[in-house]
């Protein structure tokens, strides 16, 4: 099993973007939260499909994310 973090980004015309940064190139969009996330997980399975096609090595999961809460006063 591999675990992957992904970036998730609310797009302005309401939908989502989302990348991994341990996978280059490997994105997908979708038209709410629960669909990005799906795509993203088929399409990590397909960016790693294509990397085990072309004898690439799978890359290593590395990066981390975390949502912090900070105190601002504008």
């Amino acid at each position: 099993m591999l675990r992957y973090a992904i970036i998730i980004e609310k797009a302005a015309d309401g939908g989502y973007g989302a990348y991994v940064p341990d996978l280059p190139g490997c994105i997908g969009m979708g038209a709410t939260h629960e669909e990005v996330v799906q795509n993203m997980i088929e399409g990590i399975k397909f960016h790693l499909d294509g990397l085990k096609e072309e004898g690439l090595p799978i890359p290593s999961a590395i990066s981390e994310a975390e949502n912090l809460v900070i105190e601002y006063a504008a």
